[in-house]
């Protein structure tokens, strides 16, 4: 990956953190990995456990952040959730994948930060 989309992938991170924090989740890690795949962000709000995917687009050239979510990526994170959860000894604890949709202007400038919850459903596992 490029340095540039690594940085355009952060900032996009930055500020969907920023936006959570400010909502009253609690961040609980960043960046987890593992077989399954990465989840970018992992927060607890008072419904349970949050995985959020965050996806960042400088212009419309290849989509909306929305569009990029694939089936195959829904998959990924339903499994790296579970995994994740498991390592909690939490399986049983209610839990959901965010999608956190950034938009930035050619020059950087945030357009949009939209975080719509529930992007994973049972029909993903």
């Amino acid at each position: 990956m490029s340095d540039a989309r690594q940085g355009l992938g952060r900032r996009g991170e930055a500020l969907a953190v920023a936006q959570l924090e400010a909502a009253g989740f609690e961040i609980v890690a960043r960046n987890w990995r593992c077989a399954s795949g990465e989840i970018d962000v992992i927060a607890r709000d008072r419904e349970g456990w949050v995985f959020v995917e965050v996806r960042t687009r400088r212009g419309r050239h290849f989509g909306t952040p929305e569009e990029s979510l694939t089936p195959t990526k829904r998959r990924h994170l339903a499994a790296a959730a579970q995994a994740y959860l498991a390592t909690r000894e939490a399986l049983n604890e209610p839990w959901r994948v965010d999608l956190a949709a950034v938009e930035l202007s050619p020059q950087g400038v945030l357009i949009r930060l939209d975080l719509i919850p529930h992007v994973v459903t049972g029909a993903d596992l």
